[in-house]
């Protein structure tokens, strides 16, 4: 049997360092799953991060270091990766955020789903899991 795979957009990430939850359904699922990420997902939530965990008054520097730890599990995909199918993705997603194309291109070269709670996805021609639905996908222990 082939090993599932999904793709993390940066919302994903981004949840994985402030809650629980995700990163429990990632971990819980290591060896079963594959998780990726582009490269520019974990740059986006290093971008955003810092403001907010400001304003939820977390410690930044143990936060990231959360998200430096995901590497580990959720492994980033250099454009290289994904650079090739650019303009598919981009007709694809279409004027929606042209900005979310690399995890939709990373999920077309790896021919597995996207997990986000953008709803910009949904119609792109592959499936997309949001956080409340994405233990069907995982696994019936999810």
């Amino acid at each position: 049997m082939t090993q599932r795979a999904i793709v993390l957009d940066a919302n994903i990430l981004i949840r994985a360092v402030l809650g629980e939850r995700v990163r429990r359904l990632i971990s819980d699922h290591v060896g079963e799953v594959s998780f990726f990420a582009p490269d520019t997902a974990y740059a986006e939530a290093r971008k955003y991060l810092p403001a907010l965990l400001q304003k939820r008054g977390v410690d930044g520097v143990a936060a990231l270091a959360v998200l430096d730890a995901l590497e580990a599990v959720v492994h980033p995909l250099d454009a290289e990766v994904y650079q090739l199918l650019q303009a598919q993705a981009l007709a694809r997603i279409g004027e929606r955020d042209p900005d979310d194309w690399p995890a939709l291109a990373c999920a077309l070269v790896l021919g597995c789903p996207v997990w986000t709670e953008d709803a910009d996805f949904f119609g792109t021609g592959v499936a997309t899991w949001t956080t409340s639905r994405v233990k069907l996908y995982l696994g019936p222990d999810a």
